[in-house]
């Protein structure tokens, strides 16, 4: 049906295994055809979080490089966030500086156009003829459930790099997760920062930001978080019970990625992606909420 280059980036052989597996088997139902750059990096994140500019721009750069000489001018559907917001900072740094262009390609020593365009897995699957070909795959529904969609801030900002349908209130996430019949609630931190990798090296100041996160899906009657993004599900599943430890409360609330949803739907047994390796327990609440709402309609 599709066809497209695909960055999986360094998270989704590890500790975004599931995202990986839900997307696979979502794109072999609907006849999507994920191309891997081949011989594909990291994507220079933690350059950027150091302030290494050239480091942080070659790396994601070579990539773009890779897709090119590969020999296609297909789009490059990014399943991370920061992963996305590294490629897409290198193709506008390529497309916009003749001088950066040349420093660039002096460091990866191979040329580099910008000549594929990079896309986010949200843009691709909210694409017409995309949610038309999910929609069409869908055998059971969540009807009833109730999701709080979480685009953190790479998906969202900067806006002229990630090029969100709303940089405020962004709504791909949400129109996609409807096809599956669950109710996306109206919450206030959809596009608030996790921490990211600062969990790991400020957790006292970080931790704030996942409890806010939890505590207001919870707020607005989410019965679980629904995310787009490796490291985002990895903070707001993992740490879950460290917050509460620290904060009080108990939020009890399953992380899942947006393709873990749908691939149920479509009939995949919740072992092949993963969904029992959670942290937080998040096989039962699927499992009701697909006897409630039965067979698609």
């Amino acid at each position: 049906m599709k066809r497209c280059y695909y960055f999986p980036g360094c998270s989704m052989a590890a500790t975004g295994k599931g995202y990986q597996q839900s997307i696979d088997a979502v794109a072999r139902k609907i006849g999507l055809e994920l191309v891997a750059i081949p011989d594909w990096n990291c994507c220079g994140a933690t350059a950027a979080h150091t302030m290494n500019e050239r480091m942080a721009l070659a790396l994601p750069a070579r990539n773009l490089a890779r897709a090119e000489q590969d020999g296609g001018g297909m789009e490059i559907a990014v399943a991370c966030a920061a992963c996305y917001s590294r490629m897409q900072y290198a193709r506008q740094a390529v497309l916009s500086s003749p001088e950066k262009r040349a420093e660039i390609e002096a460091i990866i020593d191979m040329p580099c156009s910008g000549s594929n365009p990079v896309i986010s897995f949200l843009e691709l699957f909210s694409r017409p003829e995309l949610m038309e070909a999910v929609q069409a795959k869908l055998t059971k529904n969540l009807n009833g459930l109730k999701v709080a969609c979480y685009y953190g801030c790479l998906t969202s900002r900067p806006s002229a790099i990630a090029r969100p349908d709303d940089p405020e209130n962004p709504m791909q996430m949400d129109r996609i997760v409807a096809l599956t019949g669950a109710e996306p609630v109206a919450w206030d931190f959809k596009t608030e920062c996790c921490g990211a990798s600062h969990q790991v090296d400020a957790p006292k100041a970080a931790q704030p930001l996942i409890h806010r996160i939890l505590t207001n899906a919870r707020e607005h009657g989410a019965d679980c978080i629904v995310t787009a993004c490796p490291l985002c599900a990895l903070n707001l599943d993992m740490r879950q019970s460290k917050i509460m430890e620290t904060f009080g409360g108990d939020y009890a609330l399953p992380v899942y990625q947006f393709t873990e949803l749908l691939a149920l739907c479509m009939g995949v047994h919740p072992r092949d992606f993963g969904l029992h390796t959670h942290f937080t327990p998040a096989v039962g609440l699927m499992r009701n909420a697909l006897k409630k709402g039965g067979d698609q309609a």
